[in-house]
């Protein structure tokens, strides 16, 4: 079955040229352009859609607006495809339920894998995205370090990217758990499998606290940072693929958060924003 794809900007040249596009591959259907916000959730609260493109500045009501309410009143997940990447808008759109937040400078096959990857329920960011995501969540601007709960200085910079599939950069392919290329776009990064193990190294550098959580679920916290999906977490820790989805959901109830991307970023930072 086609994927079943809305397409939401009020630049009539790209609402059609990515209709185009996408029409070029089999794995899309294009449901319908439209203009703005409104006329998406309108037509995601009549029509079942699977993955929703959203252009971020529209009319009547934003992108971010409608992702918030496509979540909560559609099945239909949400994909920011914009021009902007301001901060302002990017914690907004992850904090409503975007599955993923990607530039429109993208390759057409870029942006063809991200939308199967969030249809999949991966979530997908931007490389250049999640560094400015990073940099919003610790108050400080890009490019700069932070300071963890224990003083310790740690670097801002590639070698903690993790927590969410990147897209974008040379070479790049979203494929479920592909880690090849540089600033590659596979399930997490290589380079974020080596920042979480060096951060999760040792547990007086732990940003949170894990008395909350049983070994295992730390085990599988540090696997999620790392890149890995449910099934290498369960071939890594050697339970079933169920095991592994009851974990993490014994996490997300303890942290209160909505994903295993937020998961990522919590067992990274702390921070549960």
């Amino acid at each position: 079955m086609k994927i079943r794809v809305l397409i939401a900007d009020d630049n009539s040249f790209i609402r059609e040229g990515m209709k185009i596009i996408l029409n070029t591959f089999g794995e899309f259907e294009v449901l319908a352009t439209v203009n703005d916000g409104q006329e998406a959730v309108d037509y995601c609260r009549t029509h079942e859609v699977d993955v929703a493109l959203l252009d971020v500045r529209m009319p009547n009501m934003n992108g971010v607006e409608a992702t918030k309410i496509l979540t909560e009143e559609t099945g239909t997940k949400p994909l920011i495809l914009t021009t902007f990447d301001d901060d302002e808008y990017i914690l907004d759109a992850i904090r409503y339920g975007a599955k993923g937040y990607l530039l429109k400078n993208n390759d057409p096959e870029r942006i063809r894998d991200a939308i199967k990857s969030v249809h999949s329920g991966n979530n997908v960011l931007q490389d250049v995205v999640l560094d400015k995501l990073k940099s919003v969540m610790d108050g400080l601007p890009a490019g700069q370090g932070r300071r963890t709960e224990s003083g310790a200085h740690q670097e801002h910079g590639g070698a903690q990217q993790a927590g969410v599939q990147e897209a974008g950069g040379r070479g790049a392919s979203a494929t479920a758990g592909s880690t090849s290329g540089r600033g590659t776009a596979g399930v997490w990064g290589a380079s974020a499998a080596s920042a979480a193990q060096a951060k999760g190294a040792s547990s007086t550098d732990c940003p949170f606290d894990r008395s909350v959580f049983t070994e295992r679920e730390l085990e599988v916290m540090s696997l999620i940072a790392q890149g890995l999906s449910n099934k290498e977490i369960s071939k890594e820790l050697f339970i079933s693929e169920g095991t592994t989805a009851n974990y993490i959901t014994s996490i997300l109830n303890k942290t209160a958060l909505s994903h295993r991307t937020q998961i990522a970023i919590y067992y990274l930072t702390g921070k549960v924003r």
